[in-house]
């Protein structure tokens, strides 16, 4: 398939020559009795087949993450999936591990999560929309218990549950604005309790994340039942157990526990599986996709979501922590347009035209922004893992800009590589692949950012001041008040994952580049106990994302031959 720039990522998949796959899986070493195919080219995968593969040899281990994220776009995607299709090209088999599509940025201004131009996964129609309808399975079960909810305090509240101190709304895979705060219960007696409750997007649901960490059926059963709904009016958690709704969901979610293989536009292998929302959860694809993805060939290579700060953080504290698995490197994606948006020079809004300056051959600005490609290297370097800058080619950058990145890595002693694999392909990513290969055969020294036993409270003061910077931690009257009573009830060993903006590594997100001189400010403490983590909400989250003037999906339509048009 030779590279056409002019095409879409959509035409430049239908272009492609899939294989099916029970191919894809039998160069994996996975058993066709281990696949339940959906149609030709997609098939989940059993969690037999973490057993069955066992005994082969364990792949190297990578992570990819990135500069924190600008408008733009810094295709850490794209980058997994040039890089699994790159290690082909220097005769190593790479599998690569990604989140899976949510609709509703599809249809809004995001568009999909399937890579582009010739690093892309495929079928692109079914990596973006339905898939195997796992989505769809995490907003049916996180309902449900929501029913279960609203119909115990109907049927006269045995459990003593506080209307007023119920945190579990409803999801959707849709973005709608409309549906973050509404009202239940109106009308007559028999349509429930009046009270205030919400939606959030799918992607933001607990039950999402509980998808992404469990490590087996019966772990996920445990999770869901672990899941507090809310306080009674004595203050003790309220559980799905004690509604006796876990049960129910974990029929529901039985088979999108089951990751989902695809493949890449040059036939290497893609497992895609989760898609926990980056601002509240961990923003990680699957534990049991990585189990059974780390012995099926050289390189078992994932995707974090976001910056280094958030994602990669993340994926150390908490997803490593569950899955036992070790990163043997991590990639860093930049390009030239981020670090020169992160100087402050440049004032760029999605979905509008590009400023002419930030296009003009600009080597300082490029340096000036180098502040937070340093302090993102050094988020990787302080977990004690071996960090690639990859930088991530656009064929209007500059050598000298190019020049500039390297001599940022070069003083801090990692590799450093340019990758076409957007425009190329595979071919586009031997650079970064040899780069990765040679930095992952070094010894690790990984270790975690805080034991379990620490406190919430200096569990969040080390991913604030050692992670992002700040000088220290402020937390509200109210979050306070919620720490204590997490720490009474039995919370205090689990994880921590802070909720704030993914546009700095601040919390503020008008502050580019590697602010200092500032401290994390804390407003509120939620829980998300069947995850295994409590979030700490510092800034305005949304997680119902809301359409634009012109959404994705205005253009979204079907042909007269039945094709789907206008997805990207």
């Amino acid at each position: 398939m030779a590279p056409n720039p002019s095409l879409t990522a959509l035409e430049i998949a239908r272009q492609a020559t899939l294989r099916p796959v029970t191919e894809i899986a039998a160069g994996m070493g996975i058993s066709e009795h281990l696949l339940q195919p959906f149609g030709r080219y997609v098939a989940k995968v059993s969690l037999d087949a973490i057993d069955a593969l066992a005994d082969r040899p364990r792949a190297r281990y990578v992570v990819v993450t990135a500069v924190t994220p600008t408008p733009l776009g810094e295709g850490k995607t794209t980058t997994t999936i040039g890089l699994s299709q790159g290690m082909a090209h220097i005769g190593k088999r790479a599998t690569a591990s990604i989140r899976q599509s949510s609709m509703g940025p599809t249809f809004g201004i995001k568009g999909g999560a399937a890579g582009g131009g010739y690093s892309q996964v495929a079928p692109f129609e079914s990596m973006n929309l339905h898939l195997t309808g796992d989505m769809h399975a995490v907003t049916a079960a996180h309902n449900t218990l929501s029913a279960i909810v609203d119909n115990h305090l109907h049927h006269g509240n045995e459990l003593a549950l506080d209307p007023h101190d119920i945190s579990w709304r409803r999801v959707l895979d849709v973005n709608d604005r409309a549906l973050r705060n509404i009202v239940v219960g109106l009308g007559a007696a028999q349509d429930g309790i009046t009270r205030q409750a919400g939606f959030d997007i799918t992607a933001a649901s607990e039950v999402m994340a509980i998808l992404a960490l469990s490590t087996s059926l019966a772990d996920m059963r445990r999770r869901l039942g672990t899941i507090v709904v809310g306080f009674d009016t004595s203050g003790r958690p309220v559980t799905a157990e004690d509604l006796r709704g876990a049960g129910a969901m974990t029929v529901i979610m039985r088979d999108a526990l089951q990751p989902n293989l695809l493949q890449t536009l040059e036939n290497t292998p893609v497992l895609v599986h989760a898609g926990p929302f980056g601002n509240i959860a961990h923003g990680n694809s699957s534990v049991v996709a990585d189990q059974i993805g780390i012995h099926t060939g050289d390189f078992l290579i994932t995707e974090a979501g976001f910056g280094a700060d958030m994602g990669a953080e993340r994926f150390f504290n908490i997803k490593c922590r569950v899955s036992g698995l070790v990163p043997d490197a991590a990639v860093v994606v930049t390009t030239v347009r981020a670090l020169k948006a992160h100087s402050g020079a440049h004032q760029i809004v999605a979905g509008r035209p590009l400023p002419p300056a930030i296009l003009a051959e600009n080597p300082d600005d490029v340096r000036a922004g180098g502040a937070n490609l340093i302090k993102q290297i050094e988020n990787v370097l302080l977990h004690g893992v071996t960090p690639v800058v990859a930088i991530n080619a656009f064929p209007d950058d500059f050598e000298s800009e190019y020049d500039v990145i390297r001599e940022i890595a070069a003083s801090l002693g990692v590799r450093c590589a340019v990758t076409t694999h957007f425009a190329d392909g595979g071919a586009g990513a031997v650079e970064l692949a040899r780069a990765v290969a040679e930095a992952a055969d070094e010894p690790s020294s990984f270790s975690f950012l805080y034991p379990s036993e620490a406190t919430l409270r200096q569990k969040i003061e080390a991913i604030a001041t050692q992670v992002y910077g700040a000088d220290g931690v402020d937390i509200q009257p109210s979050a306070a008040r919620s720490l204590d009573r997490l720490e009474a009830n039995g919370f205090g060993d689990l994880s921590v994952c802070i909720a704030k903006t993914h546009l700095s590594i601040s919390s503020d997100p008008k502050l580019k580049g590697a602010p200092t001189g500032w401290r994390l400010p804390v407003r509120e403490v939620r829980l998300s106990a069947g995850a295994g983590f409590a979030y700490a909400i510092c800034g305005d989250m949304r997680t119902m994302p809301g359409l634009g003037s012109h959404p994705a999906a205005f253009d979204i339509d079907i042909d007269a031959d039945g094709e789907i048009v206008g997805l990207y």
